[in-house]
């Protein structure tokens, strides 16, 4: 998969408060900000590492077992026009817990995600269907050796609605057990 790379951030999370989810939407928000000083952007891509065994063990309180779910009434107000079909894909490197999760994982993202995203399809692939990261595979837990790719319609094609995803991808993850970063890629489609 060739792609120009146009930005690239790296930062680190702390301990997350048990009421919030990890700060993704918000970092997509500053990156996006600071990358369109260079000129107008069109973003067919947009990948995270998402630090997930941090969130392993946060106990949740009740009220909010995927903090971002408590804001899903933000995107319903989006115009029906701008929704996009995207593909998502999310591996955890060497580690198979994602994919041994491929089910669970999809189920449960469906469930909380829609009507931000709207799942329509779920495949496990290979590392030939999974965008590389920018980085060296050391720095994560990579090569990937497979992943889960969902297919689906996103709200709207901003950083907000692909930071809020993730977010919940996030949640899900380490509430399925899965302890490996997870890198997650929303791509046009």
């Amino acid at each position: 998969m060739d792609t120009d790379l146009i930005s690239w951030f790296q930062v680190e999370a702390t301990a997350v408060a048990d009421d919030r989810p990890l700060p993704v939407q918000p970092l997509l928000h500053c990156a996006e900000s600071a990358t369109a000083r260079a000129g107008v952007v069109d973003l067919a891509a947009i990948q995270v590492l998402l630090p997930v065994q941090g969130l392993v063990g946060v106990a949740r309180p009740p009220y909010a077992p995927v903090p971002a779910a408590r804001t899903t009434e933000w995107f319903p107000a989006c115009d029906p026009r701008t929704a996009t079909p995207v593909e998502v894909t999310v591996t955890g490197g060497r580690d198979r817990a994602v994919t041994g999760s491929a089910r669970a994982l999809a189920d449960d993202v469906a469930r909380v995600a829609r009507p931000v995203f709207d799942c329509r399809g779920l495949d496990v692939v290979g590392p030939e269907a999974l965008r590389p990261p920018p980085f060296d595979d050391r720095f994560w837990n990579g090569p990937a050796s497979d992943g889960v790719r969902m297919r689906g319609h996103l709200s709207e094609w901003t950083t907000d609605a692909i930071g809020w995803l993730s977010e919940v991808i996030a949640d899900v993850s380490a509430r399925l057990g899965i302890r490996a970063p997870a890198l997650v890629t929303v791509t046009r489609a």
